[in-house]
């Protein structure tokens, strides 16, 4: 049997210390992504916006015991949409489930604080009919205070970006 030299010791415990350091990384990341989950679910409740003219109402539950908070998103002149927040490890999935028929699903990096806003970017988007459909790439929920949210949405058409802001009012 050979003895370990030192040079294989030292590349050892440089593995061994990498994978700790990432281990310890990926707890701290995944306890962000709970920490903003759960401020997430601060926004429980309904809200109030006005898009353009339009009413927006937007009600928060949390369902499938705590793990997932559902926003439904009814402007006055149109069907719901439903967005589904959860956490995934180190970062958290919004599916969005839009009137125009598609699935856009977003994810964050390792998500920040809610005061600050969380920023979800397009990760995929399913139910297209062809690459030029209208769909959303992005959002960011922004806790102005807490009755008071500002949501920043973008999105792409034909090959041309937008933004929409939608600025809610807790409803009382």
């Amino acid at each position: 049997m050979t003895k370990p030299t030192t040079k294989s010791l030292v590349l050892v415990y440089i593995v061994a210390t990498s994978a700790a350091v990432w281990a310890q990384n990926q707890v701290q990341d995944s306890n962000k992504s709970a920490a903003a989950f759960k401020q997430l679910t601060s926004l429980v409740g309904e809200w109030e916006a006005v898009q353009q003219g339009v009413p927006v109402k937007e009600t928060y539950t949390l369902t499938a015991n705590g793990s997932v908070l559902m926003s439904e998103t009814k402007p006055a002149d149109s069907e719901p949409m439903i967005t589904m927040f959860t956490v995934d490890g180190d970062h958290l999935i919004a599916t969005h489930y839009c009137v125009a028929g598609n699935q856009p699903q977003m994810i964050t990096g390792v998500p920040s604080d809610l005061d600050k806003g969380v920023t979800f970017s397009l990760e995929r988007v399913t139910g297209m009919k062809t690459p030029e459909d209208w769909h959303n790439t992005g959002v960011t929920l922004t806790l102005d205070d807490k009755d008071h949210m500002t949501q920043r949405w973008t999105y792409l058409y034909k090959g041309k970006t937008g933004t929409t802001i939608f600025h809610y009012t807790r409803k009382k």
